[in-house]
């Protein structure tokens, strides 16, 4: 599946320190990275001069951006990754999908729903990591139709369902 979308992902000042985590969490990539220049900021951003402005990053066959900024936006539930482990093709599928979970709650991160069993899913966990991003973890049989490792979730309500 052709990716459409590339989630840019607002940080507050430490968006190589994420990248480098999920990188590490993923066997992921850096694809590109931009810095502010090291003279004529102003205002909020003066603390951030010399240091990256964005980070273009591969997790899987995922693009994603990571924008160094400030602390105006935080992450919430409404948009969060799908990571689908494929028991169909993969013996390892709950091993790995239990590491990556303890990777990702580790350092401050804590549990929206616990993993475990769910009739929707064998193993299904949703998490916030240490950054406030959400994540849902789920094992996936698609013996019929292939799913992408990563899927953007996004949740909407009231009017905008």
């Amino acid at each position: 599946m052709q990716q459409k979308i590339t989630p840019n992902l607002w940080f507050d000042g430490n968006a190589k320190e994420a990248v480098d985590f999920y990188r590490d969490t993923f066997s992921g990539t850096i694809l590109n990275t931009s810095y502010y220049p090291k003279e004529g900021l102003a205002g909020l951003q003066q603390n951030l001069a010399g240091k990256e402005l964005a980070i273009d990053f591969r997790l899987g066959n995922y693009q994603f951006t990571a924008i160094n900024a400030g602390p105006q936006f935080k992450f919430n539930p409404s948009i969060s990754f799908m990571l689908n482990f494929d028991t169909t093709h993969d013996d390892m599928a709950r091993e790995k999908l239990d590491w990556v979970w303890e990777h990702l709650i580790a350092g401050g991160g804590s549990a929206l729903m616990p993993i475990s069993e769910y009739p929707f899913s064998k193993r299904y966990g949703w998490l916030k990591d240490r950054y406030g991003l959400t994540w849902q973890l789920t094992l996936t049989d698609p013996a019929d139709q292939p799913k992408p490792f990563i899927v953007p979730s996004l949740m909407f309500s009231g009017r905008n369902k």
